[in-house]
């Protein structure tokens, strides 16, 4: 009984990797709804009983109204998309399916952009301490040696 119930997490795993392809396919190939554009499933969490999965989206333009027009769609598209992961999934409970917009990606850029702006200050900050001074330490003198 042990080792069964250390399997399913990972077949938890598989499946939830398996309805993020299954769902690229079906929204790129099978969804006509004009809101909905270039959309990459970037996550899928779904909970143990497979009742409920949470498909997290990123945009090509990661707009407000893009991004609002897209979920709409995507929320309206959803009993579709799970009746078509249905006929490709052959699992005992299919999820419902509740889309969420992937704000990962946009928090990295800017992340990164605040670690470029400081590395810059401090490089401008120690180049302006090195401008009249020697690298060296030669021509530093202490106070001791000048009297």
């Amino acid at each position: 009984m042990a080792k069964h119930s250390k399997s399913i997490p990972q077949r938890g795993l598989r499946v939830a990797d398996q309805i993020q392809k299954d769902l690229s396919e079906l929204i790129a190939f099978e969804l006509k709804d004009p809101r909905v554009g270039m959309v990459t499933i970037s996550e899928v969490q779904l909970t143990p009983d497979y009742a409920h999965a949470k498909v997290y989206f990123t945009l090509l333009k990661d707009g407000a109204d893009e991004v609002r027009q897209t979920l709409e769609g995507l929320n309206k598209a959803s009993g579709y998309l799970r009746n078509m992961l249905g006929k490709r999934l052959h699992i005992h409970t299919l999820p419902s399916l509740h889309f969420h917009h992937d704000t990962s990606t946009v928090r990295g850029m800017a992340m990164s952009a605040l670690i470029d702006q400081a590395n810059a200050s401090r490089a401008a900050d120690y180049d302006e301490g090195n401008d009249g001074d020697n690298s060296d330490g030669a021509g530093t003198d202490t106070k001791a040696e000048r009297e």
